[in-house]
């Protein structure tokens, strides 16, 4: 008699002859179909090769999906490698507990575990916690839907050998994974990530344990109101100046945010504070956005709010992604709040905060040339020059990825970080956590906004002010989807393309250097020329165009299926600023036409 797993055999031997099936993808199939450990998995495959799903599988193995960014994240289908599924968490959590018991011996060992409110984040969470329990771990468990920074916040404040955050952050709603943390705060670095995702692919057996029973033995420890307390003490801590008058609207775009963004502003002084109806419920699907993406980054996310803000008269919305790591915002382009409104991006809130923290800490006395903010290669040089004009370091050269930017403020001494961000809207102030966070970005531009207020002045035109003195910076980005086998091929060529045979001009501005963080070189575009790059290794090129602070950084996402084209453009101070707009803004559509 046939057994499941030799009629799926055969069925597979007959579709890798079709071109939809990856030669990756027919191997990883098989291994899933002859080794023991993925024996519960044999009858899904054989009903997706009887029933033709060619797409369906090639999508799902044709590759292991990987450590990013910001851990191990994709979307949610109940077979496959390249998929956020039951074996797929249990081998990452396995792989954790494994490492870390090497890494660390195996005596008095924990983990703390967050979720947040996408699909099946509950039951990833519990899955989790029962395999750290079940290789001899103490869980820390926050035992509701909390921020990803409050978890980071858990893991220092319990003294955790690790952590695990269940979060797809603004992903769809189909996408879930694990962000996985080192006892740090921080989320793994080198060598600790390559070294986890070994262990992660030589897992054959994922150890379990009940996580009722682990609750009822003390193996899980629930601490949600204790951390609660702890967490939003320690943002509030971080409070400055004393305005507090600015009027705001907050969005939790469906997400975790609502229990400490509302908390810590009310601690903060905040009075005025209205979450927005439509966008409270906690919900996966994130039904009232646009596209049910619930990402701040977007400017669409905000155009309901805002029509509601000058309805009510607010000076401010803000709002934070599903795991409340990540802020944006929008405000009355003048005093006006029922006028016109426009939203920031992730460059000049950036620029704006890091001006505030610097600004009022210059004030109290509490500045000294031994401080620093750090960032990455792909953030606005506008902040350095902010940085500068206070007399602090400015760390500009990190990858991108907000555990690079906390690496080096462990690197540097924590005890003279002022102000760390990328520009996908990530931003932290304080030594609580090694992790962006939106709860203390939200108090921080409610302050802000206040202070400004206070002034005469909208947040806009403090953006104009800090342009005036330190030179109109303006840039872009622009997204490029790559979907499948066939889109990472199509990311590999184009990487290799613009390394080995660059355009010559971009935006009809030449080409002079491209350098390269995967190769450690730069290459001399006129001469052919190529030198050591020094700075860290990644997959990262930048193109330096011809005019000063002008150039074009492009890199493949490390969290969704996306090639990244990143675009700057700057123009020195000059007393007709409207002139210098124009010929920025123009410049960065000639180059984004030419990156399309």
């Amino acid at each position: 008699m046939t057994t499941a797993s030799e009629r799926a055999l055969q069925l597979l031997e007959q579709a890798s002859q079709d071109p939809r099936l990856t030669d990756d993808a027919v191997k990883n199939i098989r291994m899933w179909l002859t080794e023991p450990r993925y024996a519960e998995y044999v009858d899904q495959i054989l009903q997706h090769l009887e029933a033709g799903k060619i797409q369906e599988l090639d999508d799902a193995f044709w590759t292991v999906i990987p450590f990013g960014t910001g851990g191990r994240r994709g979307r949610m289908y109940p077979i496959g490698c390249n998929a956020i599924n039951d074996r797929t968490i249990g081998e990452s959590a396995q792989g954790l507990a494994t490492y870390v018991r090497e890494a660390l011996g195996g005596e008095g060992l924990s983990c703390a575990i967050a979720y947040d409110t996408r699909h099946r984040s509950r039951h990833f969470a519990e899955l989790c916690a029962g395999i750290m329990v079940a290789n001899g771990f103490r869980v820390y468990f926050l035992d509701d839907y909390r921020s990803t920074p409050e978890l980071s916040f858990l893991v220092r404040h319990r003294q955790c050998s690790c952590g695990i955050m269940v979060t797809a952050s603004h992903n769809p709603p189909s996408d879930n994974a694990v962000k996985v943390y080192w006892s740090t705060g921080a989320q793994v670095q080198p060598p600790h990530d390559a070294a986890i995702i070994q262990k992660v692919g030589e897992t054959q057996q994922i150890e379990t344990a009940s996580f009722a029973q682990a609750v009822s033995d003390g193996q899980v420890v629930l601490c949600t109101e204790d951390t609660d307390e702890a967490y939003h003490a320690a943002v509030v801590a971080e409070r400055l100046g004393n305005s507090r008058g600015a009027k705001v609207i907050y969005s939790p775009l469906h997400g975790v945010g609502e229990h400490s963004v509302m908390a810590c502003l009310a601690a903060d002084g905040f009075s005025d504070i209205e979450v927005y109806e439509r966008h409270r419920e906690r919900s996966g699907d994130f039904p009232n956005v646009p596209d049910h993406v619930s990402n701040p980054e977007n400017p669409a996310v905000f155009d309901e709010i805002i029509r509601h803000a000058q309805d009510v008269d607010a000076d401010l919305v803000l709002a934070t992604d599903p795991d409340c790591d990540r802020m944006g915002a929008a405000a009355p382009l003048t005093t006006d709040p029922s006028g016109l409104w426009s939203t920031f991006n992730g460059n000049q809130l950036g620029v704006l905060l890091c001006d505030y923290v610097l600004s009022q800490r210059a004030a109290a006395g509490t500045l000294t040339p031994d401080h620093y903010v750090v960032s990455t290669l792909v953030t606005t040089q506008m902040l350095r020059r902010v940085a500068e004009s206070y007399g602090v370091k400015a760390y500009m050269d990190q990858l991108v990825g907000f555990k690079w930017i906390c690496g080096r403020m462990d690197e540097e001494g924590a005890d003279r970080f002022c102000f760390g961000t990328e520009e996908s809207h990530g931003y932290l102030v304080g030594q609580y956590a090694r992790d962006k966070d939106g709860a203390v970005a939200c108090m921080l531009m409610a302050e802000l906004a206040s202070a400004c207020k206070a002034a005469g002045i909208s947040v806009h035109d403090r953006l104009a002010q800090l342009h005036r003195r330190h030179g109109y910076h303006a840039e872009r980005l622009l997204n490029v989807r790559m979907e499948g086998s066939e889109g990472m091929a199509e990311m590999r060529k184009l990487m290799d393309q613009f390394r080995n045979d660059p355009p010559r001009a971009i935006g009809g501005i030449a080409v002079t250097s491209v350098r390269d963080y995967g190769a450690g070189e730069t290459l001399d575009v006129a001469s052919g020329r190529r030198e050591p790059l020094d700075g860290p290794r990644g997959t990262l090129i930048i193109m330096d165009l011809a005019e000063p602070g002008n150039y074009v950084a492009v890199r493949p996402s490390g969290t969704e299926p996306k090639v990244k084209y990143y675009m700057f453009a700057y123009a020195p101070p000059t007393a007709d600023m409207y002139s210098s707009i124009d010929a920025v803004q123009h410049r960065l559509d000639a180059i984004e036409q030419d990156l399309k």
